[in-house]
């Protein structure tokens, strides 16, 4: 969800490729010709934003899928136009970084200089080995073609900026950023640089014949783009993100059999597809959200594994993310903050945000919240429009941590929101209820089918907020599609 805060104002478009335009060589085609930044640079630039990206989303906790993750992408890199002998050096020597997101949805994206990531949410919606090796295949063939590079040399020719993610007073009043919540401008500008349907396009035929090349049946990843369409189609035609600039799924279920083909006639027999190992992998992976990072139930958030709780405000839209929560106001006048400091207490914490230039003190002091010491500090700064943003803020100790709830609106607006925000950082307390403390989220379990019967009929009692429907597009079959008996199913179960 778009957060549109009336206090949330960017500082404008900022230029990612300051460095100017740099002549060098496509790995792909050979060619060279203009791109927005040079090779070095890329690797550069996708150092920073993968720290960034890993701070934002979060690693899905599983270090033996991480490493079969990466093993996989390593064996399809090998096959690419980056590792070819007459590739020049500098290609060749890049090394690759396959990372799994802990995020429910179904999604894959990389970075340029070699960072490829895919959700735990998209593992669960594939069938197959070689329908991953299609998907890292293209992820790779994006950063191969150096598509973010000419998308950015195209809109520097064209004196457009890219979409930046800096807010004036990011720093000083802890503003959340817009769409990206506090992504760096670096991170925001390369997510939301969109490739063309030529690039894709490209990404897709090189995905597929890294794929056939390292042994694999593409043509299986056909059935994968035809839950996509479904999944389309399930959330009133939004495509998910995995398409969101992608060609039609529809159109490329039937592009990538053609391009399986084709690539099987010249490279010769490719049909591995390795179902029983990639389920034996995946099995137990965490599906939708996982409640242990935090949850919202009866009015309030709980965090069991930080073992904490605080209401939530009827009319707020709670975002829940690994750096950070926050709560946006139905009007989008007035937004709430909750963040970790690095701060050994409170007063330390209050400290250093108060002692930063730009920040006018209004008042502070310090109390106790629910038994826990907290100082609080009421604050004004202005943004780059010259709103004046007023910030009720209170740091928190809580088991060693000390924790910043921060609200923000409009100085003229601030009076109407107080109340509320109080409402929240007075009611932040440490978790002690055992049904709150030890929920679990629901996880994936792959059980043979018992008879033979329509999908639909072999569904167990699902778990609240999963579908049939859903679970048979998890499961790329149809819900009235015999089943044979002993096919292995992939259900939920908490």
């Amino acid at each position: 969800m778009r957060v549109r805060a009336y206090l949330v104002v960017f500082l404008g478009f900022v230029f990612l490729l300051t460095e100017g335009c740099a002549v060098s060589t496509n790995p792909v085609s050979g060619r060279r010709r203009l791109y927005g930044y040079s090779w070095a640079e890329e690797r550069r630039i996708g150092r920073e934003a993968d720290r960034q990206i890993v701070a934002q989303y979060g690693l899905y906790d599983d270090p033996e899928l991480a490493a079969y993750v990466d093993s996989l992408g390593q064996v399809i890199l090998a096959h690419s136009h980056l590792r070819r002998p007459n590739t020049p050096k500098e290609f060749r020597e890049t090394p690759f970084v396959f990372r799994v997101l802990d995020s429910p949805v179904v999604n894959a994206f990389a970075l340029p200089g070699g960072y490829v990531y895919v959700t735990r949410g998209l593992l669960a919606h594939l069938n197959s080995e070689a329908q991953l090796a299609v998907v890292l295949g293209h992820e790779i063939g994006h950063v191969a073609a150096r598509h973010a590079s000419q998308r950015a040399f195209e809109l520097q020719l064209g004196q457009l900026a890219l979409l930046g993610g800096a807010v004036l007073g990011q720093e000083v009043l802890g503003l959340p950023g817009d769409d990206v919540l506090q992504l760096g401008s670096l991170v925001a500008q390369l997510l939301f640089l969109k490739y063309s349907r030529d690039d894709e396009r490209e990404s897709d035929r090189l995905g597929v014949e890294y794929a056939v090349r390292a042994g694999y049946d593409a043509a299986e990843a056909a059935a994968f783009f035809h839950s996509l369409k479904r999944l389309s189609e399930q959330s009133g035609a939004r495509l998910p993100s995995f398409l969101s600039t992608h060609p039609d799924p529809g159109e490329r279920e039937q592009t990538i059999r053609a391009l399986a083909a084709r690539w099987t006639q010249e490279v010769g027999p490719a049909t591995r597809m390795n179902r029983p190992p990639y389920y034996a992998r995946i099995e137990g992976i965490v599906l939708g959200e996982d409640p242990r990072q935090g949850y919202v139930a009866d009015g309030a958030f709980y965090h069991p594994t930080l073992r904490f709780w605080f209401p939530v405000p009827a009319d707020y839209q709670v975002i829940n993310q690994p750096s950070q929560v926050l709560l946006v106001e139905k009007a989008q006048q007035a937004v709430l903050v909750l963040t970790l400091s690095s701060e050994a207490s409170a007063a330390e914490a209050s400290e250093k945000w108060t002692a930063q230039e730009g920040l006018t003190v209004l008042d502070r002091g310090s109390e106790r919240v629910n038994g826990l010491p907290a100082v609080y500090v009421v604050a004004e700064g202005q943004t780059s429009e010259g709103e004046t943003v007023r910030v009720l803020r209170y740091f928190i100790e809580h088991e060693g941590r000390v924790y910043s709830l921060a609200g923000y609106a409009p100085a003229t607006q601030y009076d109407r929101y107080q109340s509320v925000f109080l409402q929240v950082m007075r009611g932040f307390a440490p978790l002690q209820d055992p049904a709150r403390l030890h929920v679990q989220p629901v996880k994936l379990v792959i059980r043979p089918a018992k008879r033979t019967a329509p999908f639909r009929a072999l569904l167990p009692a699902l778990p609240e907020a999963f579908t049939p429907e859903a679970v048979a597009i998890m499961n790329q079959v149809e819900l009235d599609a015999i089943v044979q008996a002993g096919t292995p199913l992939k259900l939920p179960r908490r």
